[in-house]
């Protein structure tokens, strides 16, 4: 019995491997998978033809030879199931559905006024019901649905902070799966959006990546030798609570003078109003102004972007990446915000570690996050025993 054990969880590990590289290297041959993982050519074509009546892969065609018969070449077959991601924002929520391989199929957003948890779940299972009604049929249906909170969330999916939505011990993952009978993964958003742009975006060749999410907060996502750094207990990344200015002004998270008070969307709007006089100014109309030649826009804009420069200079003394990527909605107003962020980092900064340092705005935009979310679920489904282990009860010979 035991041998038997032995055997079958080599082969589950062993179609894993196989399945893994075939997703990130697709369109591959048999013998290219066996010459990368180290696997014998008969074991490789098995579970090959596992996969393909599993509909995971299939063939389209031979391939280049330099001489021989031509490999007949395998494809993941990304359309056999779609993934859901919900990007929760302060005031707004950004669905998306994606294939199994991330790829951006549809997406649908609205706007909220945070004005109770209730009414925020009602919006995010609306627009759960959005995407699941807009997805192909394919063989596994949906496989799982990632949300990205702007908080702190435990392993069980409970939502434990998030200050800017005034949250406490949700249990969100719960509320969810009862609601669709779904796997559920709930995250920080920044770390969705860091994992985003590490497999999506520009950060793809970069071990060391730290993503910062400029939205009504600041929240910021760590990847570290290629792998999310979540720290000892998940609250890893909460850089924007960390205080700039130590008298400063009270933050909801009840510390004093936190960096996002001074360089997030909301900084940007509560100057806006004071300047404009106008209660009800929008980042879209402050873009416009500075568009349009407003100084006073642009030196708001100006004032944010030496604050942004601040703060990632502590993140640069902290953890000297090799790529500091900034996005959410406050990535827009790149052309204004470059040139002063530059000129604090350079200031404040030691020189070595601004040598192989790159800061880029994000090449994802607002959708990092929510496809990084997908990228939770897509992972998830993939590392289940549903798919690793108990396939083939599922697709019989």
């Amino acid at each position: 019995m035991k041998q038997t054990g032995d055997l079958n969880l080599i082969k589950k590990i062993n179609k894993s491997i196989v399945l893994d590289y075939l997703r990130r290297h697709s369109p591959i041959s048999r013998a290219r998978i066996a010459e990368l993982t180290g696997l014998t050519k008969a074991t490789v074509s098995s579970l090959v033809n596992e996969l393909i009546t599993s509909n995971l892969a299939h063939e389209i065609g031979a391939g280049m030879s330099s001489g021989g018969r031509k490999p007949m070449m395998l494809h993941f077959h990304a359309a056999a199931g779609y993934a859901i991601g919900i990007d929760l924002g302060v005031n707004y929520i950004l669905a998306a559905l994606t294939d199994l391989s991330g790829t951006l199929i549809d997406e649908y957003k609205l706007e909220h006024q945070n004005s109770s948890l209730e009414q925020v779940i009602e919006l995010i299972q609306a627009s759960i019901r959005v995407m699941i009604a807009r997805a192909p049929q394919s063989t596994y249906g949906i496989v799982g649905i990632g949300i990205g909170v702007p908080g702190i969330s435990d392993e069980q999916g409970n939502v434990l902070f998030a200050p800017n939505l005034g949250w406490q011990h949700v249990p969100l993952r719960n509320l969810i799966e009862n609601e669709f009978n779904l796997p559920v993964v709930i995250d920080n958003e920044a770390n969705a959006g860091a994992v985003g742009e590490k497999q999506f975006g520009i950060g793809k060749s970069a071990a060391q990546l730290v993503y910062l999410s400029i939205g009504m907060g600041i929240g910021t996502g760590i990847i570290l030798k290629g792998e999310l750094f979540r720290g000892s207990s998940g609250f890893s990344g909460e850089v924007g609570h960390a205080s700039i200015q130590y008298d400063g002004k009270t933050c909801v998270c009840g510390n004093y003078g936190c960096w996002e008070l001074y360089a997030s969307e909301n900084a940007l709007l509560e100057a806006g109003r004071l300047e404009f006089s106008d209660p009800k100014i929008t980042l879209e109309q402050l873009l416009k102004l500075a568009g349009e030649g407003s100084l006073e826009a642009k030196a708001l804009f100006t004032q944010l972007g030496r604050f942004l420069g601040i703060g990632i200079v502590m993140i640069i003394n902290t953890y000297n990446p090799e790529m500091i990527v900034i996005g959410g909605r406050i990535a827009l107003a790149q052309q204004w915000l470059m040139t002063p962020m530059q000129a604090e980092i350079t200031k404040r900064s030691h020189p070595y570690p601004l040598q192989q340092l790159h800061v880029q705005f994000s090449e994802l935009g607002s959708k990092a996050a929510v496809l990084g979310a997908c990228s939770f679920a897509i992972s998830s489904f993939f590392s289940s025993n549903k798919v690793m282990v108990e396939l083939q009860s599922y697709f019989p010979d």
